[in-house]
């Protein structure tokens, strides 16, 4: 695929979205431009991948369960009366200095077992990942609107408790770390 289909792909993609009401903040709009650009791979290309390694379809995937998973953890804030936090470790401090502060997403962890892929249709998941990116960012919203928004609102799994922008920092970070897995694999598919 050139790189003029590909643009053509990503603004048919994301006027689809602009009307659908996804207008997000910043960070965040840039991740559904990326991700879309991502999405527009053939299907060989989006299957190929060299041995125990994600496919670019699984990436998405994984992408999409973040969204989902930040998605249901703000719900459930909404329905709380305070923030839902627990203090930092000194190795969620550590993770937050390095993702949030420094915009670096170690490689090597393993995903939780919540956001690995578990096969969702690879249609599915290219059709809703950027109207998750912007349900992601309207619950953020809305729980900072009813907590506040420099307070530490909900905790990450290995990041410990952050504050709404912090969260849109960390999925624009981590978005970019699977991002440019995904095109290393357009590039070469056998890793």
């Amino acid at each position: 695929m050139t790189n003029r289909s590909v643009l053509l792909r990503c603004r048919n993609i994301l006027p689809e979205a602009a009307k659908k009401g996804m207008a997000v903040d910043s960070k965040l709009e840039r991740l559904q431009r990326e991700v879309a650009a991502a999405s527009t791979m053939s299907a060989d290309e989006m299957d190929s991948h060299p041995p125990g390694k994600w496919c670019a379809a699984e990436v998405l995937e994984h992408l999409y369960l973040t969204y989902t998973g930040t998605i249901k953890g703000f719900e459930r804030l909404l329905a709380a009366e305070r923030p839902m936090v627990k203090p930092a470790n000194w190795k969620q401090r550590a993770g937050f200095f390095l993702v949030v502060g420094f915009r670096h997403m170690p490689s090597g962890r393993e995903a939780p077992s919540t956001t690995r892929p578990r096969g969702l249709p690879r249609e599915k998941v290219i059709a809703e990942i950027a109207q998750k990116i912007a349900d992601m960012d309207t619950a953020i919203r809305r729980c900072e609107e009813k907590h506040g928004a420099n307070v530490k609102l909900l905790d990450h799994p290995i990041l410990g408790a952050l504050t709404g922008e912090q969260w849109r920092k960390f999925h624009l970070v981590h978005g970019r770390h699977h991002l440019k897995q995904i095109w290393r694999l357009r590039r070469d598919p056998a890793g």
